[in-house]
């Protein structure tokens, strides 16, 4: 959710708090010549959006948080479970020309390959498939654990991880996408159990836009 937009009222008791703080109810209430009552859903909608904050005893004060640092906030505490896509896999056994296969008919820009315990072991990116597919090659019979980036040189996340922090990644490394794992065999090795990506981000984006930020 982004930040709401305060009604004329809201943005006097703002202004109230910001110069008064710290503040009880009744005193703004007093300000603005109505009842506490009056008052009570305008206080709960500011403290809950984060412009008041409120101890007892002691009243409303002002968080000092702009509209946008608010907006910040919350794209702060956004983890990558929340925006995550279905992995797409294939198995290392598989050829490079059925993974060009896969990768076409799915529409991704990344294969996680997988061994016969469905442990991660190696990623595919297009860079990789084309570079094979150059040449005379018989790409039917080259399987991809030849060509695949091979673990431990993959950058890897859990749906705990903040999207921001994987944003980062992702352009740094110039990536369109990391998987999500979880260890498996007591930490040995990761199931992929999601993918993050550079379109997951835009989809971030598009609900800030649209105000359906969960």
């Amino acid at each position: 959710m982004k930040p709401i937009e305060l009604t004329k009222r809201q943005e006097r008791i703002v202004e109230i708090v910001k110069s008064n703080g710290p503040i009880t109810g009744e005193q703004i209430a007093d300000r603005l010549d109505l009842t506490r009552a009056t008052l009570r859903p305008d206080l709960a909608i500011l403290t809950m959006s984060g412009y008041l904050n409120a101890r007892p005893r002691v009243g409303y004060f002002y968080t000092g948080k702009t509209g946008t640092q608010m907006l910040s906030d919350q794209v702060k505490n956004i983890t990558v479970d929340h925006y995550k896509s279905r992995p797409v896999i294939v198995q290392e056994s598989s050829s490079v020309y059925d993974a060009i296969c896969t990768m076409f008919l799915e529409d991704v820009g990344t294969l996680f390959v997988v061994d016969k315990h469905t442990t991660l072991v190696g990623v595919l990116s297009r860079k990789d498939l084309l570079r094979a597919s150059l040449g005379k090659q018989e790409l039917e019979t080259i399987p991809v654990s030849i060509i695949m980036t091979r673990m431990p040189n993959i950058t890897v996340c859990e749906k705990d991880d903040l999207i921001i922090d994987i944003a980062r990644q992702l352009i740094t490394k110039q990536i369109d996408g990391l998987p999500i794992v979880r260890r498996v065999d007591f930490g040995s090795g990761y199931e992929v159990i999601g993918r993050i990506t550079k379109t997951n981000i835009t989809s971030l984006l598009v609900d800030l836009a649209k105000d359906e930020m969960i």
